[in-house]
């Protein structure tokens, strides 16, 4: 029996802001979180895939039904809520649909921004997170780098990418609907990560006024402040800064609330109730909801930003059609794989590449045999035929024994690879595949 792939999670499509904050699996902690999903009996391999707009768990499983309600439970108590807050939200990816899943999300044909380019990049890091605490295995190993390989051929082959916009592009052009021309506003940067750094790239030549860049981490500000000719300030003085801003942009990976109503309320009245527009492209969210209600105070959230989206994706919309295709014919390719991974495949495949090197050899020694005798000619036949069968038993052998080892797929894969069986010695990807592996 091969193992069950499953995608579990919330994404924008499944859940609002509210819902998806609750559930998110900061960098640092998912190293430990994964360990603990690998805990549960039964789960053999597992990436955590979280992002502004998604939270996923991607495993590998023997049974699928006896292992999802554990996962669930065991997300429930990482983040210290009930399981019936979320599960309504979630949605639960098997076999071919989770690799159509996951291929699609690598691709950006899963966005919130259709071909938005830094997916890929966070899909790649969860990878790596996993890979790092050796949670995953042949199958994640493969299913991953074939994921990358399609989102490269979709890049390449469609026109998904092509004036691709990111979250952060369109919390800039969110300001510019609100604000009109940004050349005389004052604009606050809060936070120095790559979705405030993008939004920077998109804001610089249309403001005069230098920008101002608030985050933790202070170097890191003045690094970002550096490249936009604008100013570093300290997290410390964010209240002052608010005073002076138009339009502030948020995109912190603090895990609580870095800018409370009680805050804006003060900042309001420093103010003189002069409006400000914010827009929080956290999550969890770097605003608190409550702060709207402030006279003055405009602000808008991640899903706020669809409305946007919506306008700019049309043209991607009819390019994501021949992507769709490409996307179709790798899951096919892939499954074919897992099918491999039953045992008697793969044997059958081994008898049948020894047998035809085996006539391929005989045929370019055609010449050399044609003295001999039919006696003579029928002794060369069993004997050649006598040699494939000895080199075939010993890894036959093995895989017969390995149906019932908890690393049958690994076994598998390991022989697949050895004698050439999953199509390596012809596939770049596959030998590139290999050499990150190693």
């Amino acid at each position: 029996m091969t193992a069950g792939i499953i995608v579990i999670g919330l994404n924008h499509s499944t859940a609002p802001v509210q819902v998806r904050e609750m559930i998110t699996f900061p960098g640092n902690e998912q190293g430990n979180i994964t360990r603990l999903l690998l805990s549960n009996e039964g789960v053999g391999e597992a990436i955590i895939f979280s992002t502004c707009n998604r939270s996923e768990v991607l495993f590998v499983v023997d049974d699928v039904s006896n292992t999802l309600e554990r996962v669930i439970a065991d997300i429930a108590r990482i983040h210290g809520i009930p399981p019936e807050s979320f599960r309504d939200y979630l949605y639960v990816k098997t076999a071919k649909e989770a690799v159509n899943h996951v291929f699609r999300v690598a691709s950006s044909l899963d966005s919130m921004v259709l071909g938005e380019p830094q997916i890929l990049g966070q899909v790649k890091e969860g990878y790596r997170r996993a890979a790092a605490v050796n949670a995953t295995g042949p199958i994640l190993n493969r299913l991953m780098h074939r994921a990358f390989f399609t989102a490269k051929r979709v890049r390449n082959e469609t026109g998904v990418g092509l004036s691709a916009v990111s979250v952060a592009y369109v919390a800039v052009e969110l300001a510019k609907k609100i604000l009109g021309d940004l050349t005389d506003k004052s604009v606050l940067l809060v936070g120095a990560g790559e979705m405030a750094e993008l939004a920077a790239r998109h804001l610089a030549g249309q403001v005069d006024k230098p920008v101002v860049v608030v985050n933790r981490t202070f170097e890191n500000a003045c690094a970002l402040a550096g490249e936009l000719q604008g100013c570093a300030m300290a997290m410390e003085s964010i209240e002052d800064c608010l005073v002076e801003a138009d339009v502030a942009i948020t995109s912190t990976g603090s895990c609580e609330t870095l800018i409370k109503s009680s805050h804006l309320a003060r900042v309001m009245r420093r103010r003189r109730f002069r409006p400000i527009f914010l827009i929080d492209i956290a999550l969890p969210r770097d605003v608190e909801p409550q702060a709207n209600d402030i006279d003055g105070v405009y602000l808008y959230n991640i899903d706020d930003l669809q409305a946007v989206v919506v306008e700019n994706i049309g043209e991607r919309r009819q390019e994501s059609l021949r992507a769709e295709a490409v996307v179709a014919e790798e899951v096919g390719k892939f499954m074919d794989w897992t099918k491999s991974l039953d045992s008697t495949p793969t044997i059958v495949a081994i008898r049948e590449k020894l047998e035809k090197i085996r006539l391929t050899e005989l045929a370019r020694s055609n010449g050399k045999l044609a003295g001999l005798s039919p006696v003579q000619r029928e002794a060369i036949e069993m004997i050649t035929k006598s040699i494939i069968n000895k080199i075939a038993h010993d890894p036959i052998a093995f895989l017969k024994k390995a149906r019932s080892k908890p690393k049958r797929n690994l076994y598998l894969d390991v022989v697949q690879r050895l004698f050439s069986l999953d199509g390596s010695e012809s596939d770049p990807e596959s030998r590139e595949e290999k050499s990150v592996e190693k």
